[in-house]
């Protein structure tokens, strides 16, 4: 049994990495069917935010697992990269560091606004796209399962999520703010009609804007986000003509390559007669070409821009650290247990049907042999050997239970199936 994890986030990788490493919607599901076929036995759940992409792995026999270069290979080839472009910038956890982390980034504990709402929700789609292409399993549906309950506990007893600040909260009031004294008069461009287009339109609002457009890919979906703000939508063609019409820009789409490129920025420009733009580029990668950020009037902003903001939002939390800490520490200590039981409970059972078998076996040739005895006296042989069988298994059960979970209980177990010839 084994679980295993590689990935980047924005705590090791810039967002020039995280953009070339990160998977859209369409295509995590291509990967993961695609892994599937490659190894048709191991489950897999992909996990790709604007902040983090993450490949997680298990099987039941750890022994069909991917190796770390396998799992690198993978992900080079389908970006069309070098593997060393991969290796050189993901890191890689096991057994019970994955669900340590697992647990941890679904709690928002690991996010770049700890507390943050949106990484929980992500975390069950990813979960359940894995789920709906078969390639989740007895062990993710368990971890995945877990790390969304323990997410609710850390929300419920701790604070850190109370008045919680998000990346939209951030870019709007500590952004946004900082370029516009006031936003009624501003005509707002959102690009995209995903959950952060959504969130960032409502903290908009909430500062006071009101002249909404929504552009996206599908109409009908930038038609349903317009009319919750009372706005306008339009085509996807009809982007540049919103862009030369924006004061205010909100760009969340899940494009692979830049939507708005330096030479077409330019080209908008006379149009704009110099008016300032402020552009908020939540998307991974990146919508606009940052070079864009160099023009007369432009304040554009990444993902990467917020990370000072959200570290102060990080140490306003730090109170209530320790106790969210002992709250996944806890479920991380239950949920291997657990998961340990389950790995040998199979094989202790055969273990002590197997001595019960022989014990028994060997009972009845000696009472046969002893002929007639008195009861008390039959009763005191049978529990003599019990507790014979019982002092013999003892230490290599104890063994395994301490052994448990740490890097050699897997060989353990493999040596005492061997060693007592338990295999089916």
């Amino acid at each position: 049994m084994k679980l295993q994890m590689i990935g980047l986030s924005h705590h090791n990788a810039s967002v020039e990495i995280r953009e070339r490493l990160a998977f859209s919607p369409d295509q995590a599901q291509e990967a993961l069917k695609t892994f599937h076929r490659r190894f048709p036995d191991i489950e897999s759940v992909l996990l790709s935010t604007c902040n983090r992409t993450e490949i997680y792995t298990a099987a039941l026999d750890g022994n069909l697992c991917p190796t770390h270069h396998d799992m690198v290979q993978f992900w080079a080839e389908f970006h069309k990269l070098e593997a060393k472009d991969v290796f050189d910038n993901v890191l890689e956890r096991t057994g019970e560091d994955v669900v340590r982390h697992l647990f941890t980034v679904a709690a928002s504990l690991d996010s770049m606004v700890v507390g943050e709402a949106q990484i929980l929700s992500q975390v069950k789609q990813a979960y359940e796209l894995s789920t709906q292409i078969d390639s989740a399993g007895t062990l993710t549906h368990s971890c995945f399962q877990a790390a969304i309950r323990v997410a609710k506990r850390v929300s419920n007893e701790t604070t850190i999520h109370k008045k919680r600040v998000s990346i939209p909260s951030v870019a709007v009031s500590d952004f946004a703010s900082n370029v516009f004294d006031r936003f009624d008069d501003k005509n707002v461009l959102i690009i995209g009609a995903g959950e952060m287009a959504e969130e960032t339109s409502r903290y908009l609002v909430d500062v006071g804007a009101k002249a909404f457009t929504v552009v996206n890919r599908s109409l009908e979906r930038a038609e349903r986000l317009a009319a919750t703000f009372a706005g306008k939508a339009l085509h996807w063609d009809k982007l540049h003509e919103a862009v030369v019409a924006a004061d205010l820009i909100v760009s969340t789409t899940g494009a692979t390559e830049p939507i708005i490129h330096l030479e077409e920025y330019k080209q908008l420009e006379a149009a704009r007669f110099q008016r300032t733009l402020f552009v908020l580029d939540l998307a991974i990668p990146r919508d606009f070409d940052p070079r864009i950020a160099e023009r007369v009037g432009v304040y554009l902003f990444s993902i990467d821009d917020l990370r000072q903001t959200c570290d102060k939002n990080r140490a306003a939390r730090e109170r209530e650290w320790p106790k969210a800490e002992r709250i996944i520490e806890d479920e991380t200590a239950k949920f291997m247990a657990d998961l340990n039981h389950r790995a040998t409970a199979p094989t202790i059972r055969r273990l002590k049907q197997r001595s019960d078998e022989l014990k028994d076996e060997e009972l009845r040739r000696l009472l046969n042999k002893l002929g007639e005895l008195d009861p008390r006296i039959a009763d005191e042989i049978t529990r003599s050997f019990d507790r014979l069988v019982n002092k013999l298994l003892h230490p290599p059960l104890e063994s395994l239970r301490d052994e448990a979970g740490s890097a050699s209980s897997d060989s353990l177990l493999d040596a005492l199936k061997r060693l007592f010839r338990l295999y089916d």
